[in-house]
């Protein structure tokens, strides 16, 4: 996993406007995520919550539904952020979505509201991931 201090900034940008975009009129806990594909492309999500709070959908889900409905299979990073004091990781729910399409090296960026980070691969926050392999 090697992702350069430009390229961070840069991701990190895409999650704060995408997060200028999120619907969170309830828990007020605004999230933007940027998943960068292998062709080059970024997809950019924010949380949209829903009334019945079980139907919430999360900014990294967002973003990667987008890439892999235009055709993107293959990541390179992901970055999330939020209004947070403490870095923003992603949910349970969006571990197990993210290990279907992105490698176990794959850099997850998450970010705080003052643009901290820490940097982790997808195996080192989610190592035990219910994997297609598993299935007859």
């Amino acid at each position: 996993m090697t992702i350069h201090e430009l390229e961070i900034r840069n991701l990190l940008r895409m999650a704060k406007e995408a997060q200028s975009r999120a619907y969170a009129p309830y828990s007020r806990f605004r999230v933007g995520a940027v998943v960068k594909g292998s062709s080059g492309a970024y997809y950019l999500g924010c949380n949209i919550e829903n009334a019945s709070y079980s139907l919430t959908v999360c900014a990294e889900r967002v973003a990667l539904a987008k890439a892999v409905y235009d055709g993107e299979r293959e990541f390179d990073a992901v970055a999330i952020l939020s209004d947070s004091p403490e870095p923003t990781v992603p949910c349970g729910a969006c571990r197990q979505f993210l290990s279907e399409f992105l490698g176990p090296d794959v850099p997850v960026i998450c970010a705080d509201k003052e643009g901290e980070y820490t940097v982790m691969t997808l195996s080192e926050l989610y190592p035990y991931p219910f994997l297609p392999k598993v299935l007859p």
